[in-house]
């Protein structure tokens, strides 16, 4: 389906529920010749374990589709009055108001304890909190729209069920893409529980992200940068790098003299 406008993919371990999103899906206007379903079979393997994880199963489904957004929800979120047109709707509001969105959910974070939300669920029944659509930093994974031309993926490096929807949002920031919360109202089922998978994942997490965003003396070819994330004054910032581009010049200056004048 080359010219398809959503792509739907869910990574399903209960037929029967996955077959009901799909239905209220359908019935809500995605049933058409320009939306896709791409469903990764995760019931258990012989060994009693998932086949695949969400950062590599939903990764494979960013790759295969054909959609200009796609759609990763749980197989547990049902449409209720919002379907197809108020989407179109809401994105359309959103790129006017922001070109650079790259991913879009109905619940996320927008700073610490801060929380944005537009869906029913265990906590209530048509929440409402935020001013949307609302820029955040993290979110909830039972529904995120990726826009399929960034080409914004979740990392290679994390595996797991837990915080892929806070990590494809650090990718999308760090390309240069934001995310919202929008006003898009489905239910969702599930119940959201936290155990010691979730405590393994949270310190994978950390870990991968204190590596990734670590200060770093960076050498290009042709210049020096001292990147860092943010924990000094940029003052500071600029007085060591103006002091290692310095020494960068009296080692070059020294190895030259070192090397003795090049013979022509």
């Amino acid at each position: 389906m080359p010219h398809a406008q959503y792509t739907i993919g869910t990574l399903v371990t209960n037929p029967q529920q996955y077959a009901e999103m799909r239905a209220s899906f359908a019935s809500q206007g995605f049933g058409g010749s320009d939306c896709e379903y791409i469903a990764i079979d995760n019931t258990a393997s012989g060994n009693g374990n998932p086949q695949t994880d969400a950062y590599r199963g939903l990764n494979q489904i960013i790759n295969q589709a054909n959609g200009k957004y796609v759609i990763l929800c749980h197989q547990d979120v049902v449409l209720l009055t919002d379907g197809r047109e108020e989407l179109d709707r809401r994105l359309l509001e959103l790129s006017k108001a922001d070109a650079n969105w790259g991913l879009a959910g109905n619940a996320g974070a927008t700073g610490t304890g801060k929380i944005a939300r537009r869906i029913s669920d265990k906590w209530g029944s048509n929440q409402n909190v935020g001013t949307f659509p609302q820029r955040v930093m993290s979110l909830d994974e039972n529904f995120i729209i990726v826009r399929r031309d960034a080409r914004i993926g979740f990392s290679n490096d994390l595996q797991g069920f837990h915080l892929y929807g806070t990590d494809i949002c650090l990718n999308a920031d760090i390309m240069g893409y934001t995310s919202y919360v929008i006003d898009f109202h489905l239910k969702h089922l599930g119940a959201g529980t936290k155990g010691k998978q979730f405590e393994i994942c949270e310190t994978a997490f950390r870990n991968k992200w204190r590596r990734a965003l670590r200060t770093r003396h960076l050498q290009t070819p042709s210049t020096f940068v001292l990147l860092s994330g943010g924990t000094l004054p940029g003052g500071v910032y600029g007085l060591l790098e103006g002091i290692e581009k310095r020494s960068m010049r009296i080692r070059n200056s020294v190895q030259k003299r070192l090397n003795g004048p090049s013979k022509g």
